[in-house]
């Protein structure tokens, strides 16, 4: 139970692909998608800032309690919003998302350039790959990491 005396302010941005980085997240479905996974943070509790994405992947940036790990998050985003897409029958083939996901935090103070980011999702992605602008970020967090371990690519 949260105490009422806590103050925190937390901003992450998560970022997961479709399964085999495959353009399956339809424009005639995927405010559906953005609604139900807006539904799922609500009712954990937490503030949904912007939800935007491709046909191949999501950005969600999230105001989070420290009520709730972001692993436990994802981990129902993930599993509900699949359910969601399989069940209603939005996917001709099985809808599965990638195992792993991105999680970066941001400071109050830029918020508002992180949302039109993710806003802008569509015209950003018209010049930047899903490879490129995941590199850029993991280099901007100085993040290390394998290859091997990130998303399954296409090559552009």
């Amino acid at each position: 139970m949260e105490l009422k005396s806590t103050s925190s302010q937390i901003y992450i941005q998560i970022v997961f692909a479709v399964k085999g980085r495959q353009s399956l997240i339809l424009t005639k479905w995927e405010e559906d998608l953005y609604k139900y996974i807006t539904g799922i943070v609500q009712n954990k509790d937490q503030k949904l800032l912007a939800i935007n994405g491709m046909p191949d992947h999501i950005h969600i940036l999230i105001g989070m309690k420290p009520s709730c790990t972001v692993s436990d998050l994802v981990r129902e985003i993930k599993k509900s919003s699949n359910d969601f897409i399989n069940d209603n029958g939005f996917c001709s083939r099985k809808f599965e998302w990638q195992e792993g996901y991105g999680a970066f935090s941001y400071s109050h103070s830029a918020l508002d350039n992180i949302i039109g980011y993710i806003n802008n999702q569509k015209e950003h992605h018209k010049v930047k790959s899903f490879k490129k602008e995941y590199h850029l970020i993991l280099n901007k967090f100085e993040i290390e990491f394998d290859e091997k371990y990130l998303f399954e690519w296409i090559e552009d």
